[in-house]
């Protein structure tokens, strides 16, 4: 299970679009603590820290005890907004965590012992992924860092379904019957990326004809411009 992290923080008096510009100036993260019965929190945290939290993966599945001025809180990151532009993390929107709650998170998938599966290192067939998180309605205090799938034996053909899977904690939010990866043979990807290539091709080419048209179609005009200069 993921372990409790903790993340300092300072917490701000002012909310609105004029003092999260200022809190940004000064190097942190406008942030929110909302949720449990109690009224929104504002708060700033370290940008740094934040982009690092957030680009190593798994920052919407961790559980934070946030340190503002004293007062620490456990909580969970529910939404984060990046610069469309830079990638800085623009805002941080946590859940307070109470006793008795659960929450849905998206936990991702790991596949494990793609040497052990015939279908892949015998056979050549490859790895179709599906679906690389599946969310889950859990405990905070039990939401596991990934779901593993063992490809041990598994062939080409072989379709793995949630319910091949073993849940570390919590429940499937959807329909156990949906597949999660399957083993395919070597030619079915190879064959659709040779469609693609074709067929950018051929875009290509077609694209290539018209600019090639055009430029013939304004030398002409100039020519008839020159010609008529003259006379």
């Amino acid at each position: 299970m993921s372990a409790v992290k903790p993340l300092e923080a300072v917490a701000r008096d002012r909310a609105g679009k004029g003092a999260a510009r200022a809190v940004r100036r000064q190097g942190q993260v406008p942030a929110v603590i909302y949720g449990g019965g109690q009224a929104p929190q504002s708060i700033a945290i370290d940008l740094i820290r934040t982009r690092t939290l957030i680009y190593a993966g798994g920052f919407k599945t961790t559980v934070f005890e946030i340190n503002a001025g004293g007062k620490k809180t456990r909580a969970i990151p529910r939404d984060f907004q990046l610069d469309p532009v830079s990638g800085v993390p623009l805002h941080v929107d946590f859940l307070r965590i109470v006793a008795g709650q659960t929450v849905t998170v998206a936990v991702p998938v790991h596949f494990l012992n793609e040497e052990a599966a015939p279908g892949i290192k015998k056979t050549g067939g490859t790895l179709n992924i599906v679906h690389h998180t599946l969310e889950l309605t859990v405990a905070p205090d039990q939401i596991p860092e990934a779901i593993e799938v063992d490809l041990t034996g598994r062939e080409v053909g072989d379709v793995i379904h949630v319910s091949d899977i073993k849940i570390p904690a919590g429940t499937y939010t959807g329909d156990a019957g949906e597949p999660v990866a399957n083993i395919v043979p070597p030619t079915v990807l190879g064959a659709e990326v040779e469609a693609e290539e074709a067929a950018l091709a051929e875009a290509q080419s077609a694209e290539s004809s018209e600019e090639k048209a055009e430029a013939e179609a304004e030398a002409g005009e100039s020519k008839d411009e020159e010609k008529s200069d003259k006379e």
